[in-house]
């Protein structure tokens, strides 16, 4: 019978098979490496480090006072250039004189002279005796005196402004001066010439300037 053989047949196999699970047929390694889908994600590269300034930049012309720091108060004349010195000894000799006319070979060694008003005089010498409280002029020769005496800054060093400038007020505002420092102001004006000063802003009472050669630029007040 047919059907009674074939089921021999397979019981026949069925008894040759080894005891336990089926074998899982062995794989190669590129076989079994399973394949996964992967998404590169780009960074962005890093930007190279530089310095942060403290603050904004600025040109200097939009820069607020009071980010300039104030130029130090100097008092020993031996700080001085040699030229600056010996024209600064010069005038304060030739004013302690009394006479005007000593005043004019520092006037004249320049090509031009110095700046004494805001007008359109051509003579100091004249301007002076028509300036002071005394008609010889002496009065604008004492405060002259009073001026080289006081303390001085160097402006713009470096520069071709570069100035020594007596009394040193002239680069200094007024509401940062020490007790010390209001005292040798009114050694030059009186309480009521402060009163305006702050008015205005600034110190503009007389003040010199001689450049770093010894030249003599101004000894002018007024704004």
């Amino acid at each position: 019978m047919p059907t009674i053989r074939l089921l021999a047949i397979a019981l026949t196999a069925l008894a040759t098979l080894p005891a336990g699970p089926l074998p899982v047929q062995a794989q190669t390694p590129a076989q079994a490496q399973t394949k996964v889908k992967t998404e590169t994600i780009e960074l962005p590269p890093l930007e190279e480090e530089t310095a942060t300034p403290a603050g904004p930049q600025t040109d200097g012309a939009d820069a607020p006072a009071d980010a300039f720091a104030p130029p130090m108060v100097l008092y020993d004349p031996e700080l001085l250039p040699t030229p600056v010195r010996r024209m600064r000894e010069q005038l304060i000799e030739a004013a302690a004189g009394g006479d005007l006319e000593a005043m004019r070979p520092m006037v004249e060694v320049n090509e031009l002279p110095p700046l004494v008003s805001f007008g359109d005089e051509t003579d100091p010498i004249a301007f002076w005796r028509s300036a002071g409280g005394d008609p010889e002029g002496r009065e604008i020769l004492a405060i002259l005196i009073e001026i080289l005496e006081a303390g001085f800054v160097h402006l713009e060093a470096g520069t071709p402004r570069e100035m020594y400038v007596w009394p040193y007020f002239y680069a200094l505002p007024l509401d940062t001066l020490t007790p010390a420092q209001e005292v040798e102001l009114y050694k030059l004006v009186t309480p009521h010439d402060r009163a305006l000063m702050e008015e205005f802003g600034a110190y503009n009472f007389y003040r010199l300037g001689l450049g770093p050669d010894g030249t003599w630029h101004f000894f002018v007040a007024g704004d």
